[in-house]
């Protein structure tokens, strides 16, 4: 394979042809039902080819398309289940593997950002990859410690190649929206833009990967890779095994997957508090599943990976998160509506009913009412139905509340990590993890308005 394709105009050839694909294989599916085939049997024919292609091009092209590729991915358990099965396997590729960098690349950057006695920092250097992502691929090695490591790569132009393909990409947010019901796609690649130049840093992610740990060195729970090495385009850190968690989505046994879901929530509410920072790209290719959890050699730990994408949050979660959910769960409709416009989600030029408000946002925020939860594909599917129908009164409230910008990555994590457990179908005892880790919504927290019980909303 060639090296990442790097011009504008055969980048955006392939990224046209996407569109383009799909009304020609909607003119084959027509062909097909003309010569007596039935429409089911064409239209999964014409899923499989589109998701096909959708993983071609976009793995091809790494950069942007392939991270706007991995963001998508995360939202599957959105769709209905005709559509969902076959671009599923597509998609999920999309997190794990890609088509690699050739090794005479690989060694050519290597040369040019550890020396040319490169080699004498390991014992060995496997040429083949063992992952690869959006802006770079990673190698399996032996440091010349003796420490098993993990060396990422960053692929030669990938900067001007994420933000060409986002870019392009913008262009086709229509014809790739109606994938995602609920979802409006051009913040999204907006949002992702905006994170291009932190996630080409890579000694921006070597700080944020060492404090988290620093942070987790003794957790039973949570296990991240140390840092090594840094350097311009060359990222050395510990390796870890483990069953990467799209493994887990496909195969896991129950066990698994209501583990890796609890833990998935745990680190991602409890990092802000702990480290001022947000792992913001929780896609199921940057963690797995490790044996050794705290309750023995068969109970698992969460290992976490690739921390390109980080939100600071020096005082952790923002408390009117958590103010605002328990006064949801409490029925308390005026004082929601009233936090709501203080915050900026309701602009000042709107005028919405606070008890509708109520309405819209308690089925959202169901996991948080009960003790443990079950997420499914199914209730995420109702949820993406509820707000996506035009015909739904929360369609039409939701089309007037405003996502204010310092909130933007908060809200497209916690989407993720609902699409996530979604994915896994996990029972969460999610209510515990927000009750310890999300300032402002325990019934003792300090800012509370005077509810005397956490747990009167259980019933309601």
């Amino acid at each position: 394979m060639s090296d990442l394709p790097r011009k504008a105009v055969t980048r955006t050839a392939k990224l046209a042809a996407l569109p383009l694909g799909f009304a020609g294989r909607a003119t084959w599916g027509l062909g097909k039902r003309i010569v007596g085939e039935s429409a089911e049997i064409v239209g999964r024919e014409l899923q499989q080819r589109t998701a096909e292609q959708l993983f071609k091009v976009l793995g091809e092209l790494k950069g942007g398309a392939m991270k706007f590729g991995q963001a998508l991915s995360v939202f599957e358990s959105a769709l209905p289940e005709e559509i969902a099965g076959p671009y599923r396997a597509a998609l999920t590729k999309l997190q794990e593997a890609a088509p690699p960098m050739p090794t005479r690349t690989v060694h050519a950057v290597l040369q040019e950002r550890l020396g040319p006695d490169w080699r004498d920092l390991f014992e060995e250097f496997e040429d083949k990859p063992a992952a690869a992502a959006s802006i770079g691929q990673v190698h399996r090695a032996v440091w010349h410690d003796g420490r098993e490591v993990a060396v990422k790569v960053q692929y030669p132009g990938a900067g001007e190649a994420l933000l060409s393909d986002l870019g392009q990409l913008s262009r086709f947010a229509r014809l790739l929206g109606p994938l995602i019901p609920g979802m409006d796609i051009k913040p999204l690649i907006a949002e992702l833009r905006d994170r291009v130049s932190e996630e080409l840093d890579y000694g921006l992610e070597a700080q944020a990967q060492s404090a988290h740990a620093e942070e987790f060195a003794d957790d039973p729970d949570v296990v991240v890779p140390a840092v090594v090495h840094q350097c311009e385009q060359v990222l050395v850190t510990e390796w870890i095994d483990g069953v990467p968690l799209s493994e887990v989505i496909a195969d896991g046994t129950q066990e698994q997957r209501d583990r890796a879901g609890q833990l998935l929530a745990r680190f991602l509410f409890s990092g802000p508090a702990r480290t001022g920072l947000l792992h913001a790209d929780p896609h199921p290719g940057n963690f797995r599943l490790l044996p050794g959890g705290p309750g023995g050699p068969d109970d698992w730990r969460l290992g976490v990976l690739d921390f390109g994408t980080v939100d600071r949050l020096p005082g952790g979660l923002p408390t009117p998160i958590g103010v605002s959910l328990r006064m949801t769960l409490d029925g308390e409709a005026e004082m929601v509506y009233e936090l709501l416009c203080a915050e900026g989600f309701v602009k000042e030029t709107v005028e919405l009913d606070p008890d509708a408000v109520l309405d819209y946002l308690l089925p959202i925020i169901e996991p948080a009412r009960v003790e443990t939860f079950t997420f499914t594909r199914s209730w995420m599917r109702g949820q993406a139905a509820r707000i996506a129908d035009p015909r739904s009164p929360a369609y039409q409230l939701g089309k007037q509340l405003n996502l204010p910008p310092a909130y933007l990555l908060i809200h497209r994590v916690t989407l993720s990590t609902i699409g996530v457990l979604c994915q896994l179908g996990a029972s969460v005892r999610l209510r515990e993890e927000l009750e310890e880790w999300l300032p402002g919504f325990a019934a003792d927290a300090p800012e509370d308005t005077g509810t005397e019980d956490g747990e009167s909303a259980e019933g309601a």
